[in-house]
Formats: C-alpha cells, sequence, structure tokens
C-alpha cells in the first residue's frame, strides 16, 4: 500500500461530507420530537403523515398514497392496518378494479385532525427559538422541496 497517498482525495469520504447522513440525522432527531406530540392521539410519525395526505385527499387509493407519503406497499400496508384498527380510516376494493384499495377517513380520522391542529406549532416551538431560525427553517424547507421535485424529475 502507498503511503503518500493525498488523503485529500478522501476528503469526501468523511461521514460529515455526507449529504446523505446530515439528512438521516436531521429527520431521525425531528421525528423523535414528534413522539411526546403523536402519543397522545395514539400515533406513530408514519400514522400521523399519512393521515396529513388522508386530509389533503380523502377517498384515495393506496398505490396513489403510497407514491405522495415515498412509501412502499410493504411499509404502508401495516400502518394502514394499524390506522384501520383505531377505527381512523376503512380500506375498501374498488368495484371498477378488486386489485385497487381506496382508503378514506371515518368519522374519528376526521375529527382526529382537530385534536392534531396545534402538533406542528408546538414541533416548530420546540425546534425553533425565535422568527429567525424558524424563517432559516422554511427556506430549509423550501430547499429540500426543490431537491425532492428535482429527484423526482430526474428519476422519471
Amino acid at each position: 500500500m502507498d503511503n503518500n497517498i493525498n488523503n485529500d482525495n478522501y476528503e469526501m469520504l468523511k461521514l460529515d461530507n455526507q449529504l446523505c447522513f446530515s439528512l438521516y440525522v436531521c429527520s431521525k432527531e425531528i421525528i423523535k420530537k414528534y413522539k411526546p406530540l403523536l402519543d397522545p392521539l395514539g400515533l406513530t410519525y408514519t400514522s400521523y403523515i399519512t393521515l396529513l395526505a388522508l386530509w389533503e385527499e380523502d377517498n384515495i387509493n393506496v398505490k396513489d398514497l403510497g407514491k405522495k407519503l415515498y412509501l412502499d406497499s410493504g411499509t404502508l400496508t401495516p400502518i394502514l392496518k394499524k390506522l384501520e384498527s383505531q377505527n381512523f380510516i376503512t380500506r375498501t376494493r374498488s368495484a371498477e378494479d378488486e386489485r385497487s384499495v381506496n382508503i378514506s377517513l371515518t368519522k374519528e380520522g376526521i375529527s382526529l385532525k382537530e385534536k392534531a391542529k396545534n402538533v406542528y406549532s408546538e414541533l416548530a416551538c420546540s425546534l425553533f427559538n425565535n422568527s429567525d431560525e424558524l424563517s432559516s427553517g422554511m427556506e430549509l424547507l423550501n430547499s429540500l422541496h426543490k431537491l425532492m421535485n428535482s429527484f423526482n424529475q430526474n428519476s422519471v
């Protein structure tokens, strides 16, 4: 092995230089902050984002819901089963295509929206100390949305 290898060539192999690692850690830590806000509602983070999507668009098929959430059916199905057992949603086969399953909110699922309405503001308060930090957070969110959209456009 050559002991004269220039270490600068390996700078990008440092963990802190990995975009995916930084996003992973931030995501993990933010999701951890959601837990005490979602536990009283009987929700996990993934069930919460599933309900967020359904509150935006009720009566959606599983395939479209999975696309919206960036979740495959193997991940989404157990979440939907749990939400159904909690009586927040119903799953029904499509009359036109029995392979397709539609997801609809129940009365309880719709009323849960009212109980969950402060989750975002409570999370924001726990993450940001002032309006400048919140503004920076919103700029980052917009940048991440642009990045996600570019990934989607490049994968088509």
